[in-house]
């Protein structure tokens, strides 16, 4: 299920280009039809393969990798890519391959990533294209009613809502405040939890994040949700190490909190803002890629994954 998608009076296709961010492998795919169909390439070329989702996580492995890690960042395998940006990386192994047909192989195997591309961007076009039409007119009359109302609060958290943050946000360039501190703060393995725990849970999880966010916030942050599992916070006129010591007590916040079911984990991605004639806006994606780079040391630190999946059962179902 992709979440969190705002929708309201933006061109289509800058949402196209916005939007991908939100979508995962299982989204676009169907996962069990590339797992047999990984398993008939490696049959035919020898090859042993493994297919990754943007952040390292195993899809399908069809071949021994027991003990490699991947490192999306420093040796991405061969990336499939969906207008633009990264959805899935497919790591070959060839030792298997024929002797004289490595390059055969390996053209074969590019072959099969621009397929996927491609196959990956049409689904996604075409399941954008029906969500919009099918939302647009009701977030219109949703953002109408906040705004008439003078609403700002997201309702699940208690944070600024999405349409008030980026009034906010604009407000802050406009009035040359420098240097801004922009963090991107996202949900590690909200999906996990609503998979194993559904709904009332993910919920659960969101809401308690962002009571950490406030809680370790100073009263001039800005903190809002602009996203399902995406929270963006502005430190206005930050001081230095401030920003990185907030995001450290917020996550030091998550790994102290004990709970039958949720292990909270959130990934911060830290840029500034230092010159008045630069926009918030254009430093989100530069937040949002050291997030990434967060995300990724947090999910392959040892003790990680056993603290997220020991919470998959209750005492009582153990």
């Amino acid at each position: 299920m992709v979440i969190g998608m705002e929708y309201g009076a933006v061109p289509f296709e800058k949402r196209i280009k916005e939007n991908i961010k939100n979508y995962a492998m299982d989204n676009l795919y169907p996962v069990d039809s590339l797992r047999e169909h990984l398993k008939a390439l490696a049959a035919i070329t020898g090859a042993e393969l493994l297919l990754t989702d943007r952040h390292g996580e195993k899809v399908v492995s069809v071949g021994n990798f027991a003990g490699f890690l991947p490192d999306v960042v420093g040796e991405p395998g061969k990336k499939v890519r969906v207008c633009n940006r990264t959805i899935a990386h497919l790591y070959v192994k060839m030792d298997g391959v024929e002797a004289g047909k490595e390059q055969v192989v390996e053209d074969m195997l590019d072959a099969e990533v621009k397929m996927f591309s491609c196959l990956g961007e049409e689904a996604y076009r075409h399941r954008e294209y029906a969500i919009y039409m099918d939302e647009l007119e009701e977030k219109l009359g949703e953002k109408h009613i906040q705004t008439v109302n003078g609403e700002t609060e997201d309702a699940l958290t208690g944070v600024y809502h999405k349409f008030y943050f980026e009034e906010r946000m604009r407000a802050m360039d406009d009035s040359e405040v420098v240097p801004v501190a922009v963090i991107n703060a996202n949900i590690n393995d909200w999906k996990y939890v609503n998979d194993h725990f559904g709904d009332e849970e993910s919920d659960r999880l969101i809401r308690t994040i962002a009571g950490f966010l406030q809680k370790e916030a100073k009263s001039d942050y800005v903190i809002g949700r602009v996203d399902g599992d995406v929270f963006i916070v502005l430190i206005p006129v930050a001081e230095d190490g401030e920003a990185e010591g907030y995001c450290s007590r917020v996550q030091a916040a998550c790994l102290a909190f004990e709970d039958e079911k949720l292990a909270p984990s959130v990934a911060c991605g830290i840029v500034y803002k230092t010159n008045v004639e630069e926009k918030i806006t254009d430093k989100l994606a530069d937040a949002e890629y050291e997030m990434f780079n967060n995300k990724f040391d947090i999910k392959n630190a040892p003790g990680y994954r056993a603290r997220l999946e020991k919470k998959k059962q209750t005492p009582e179902e153990a």
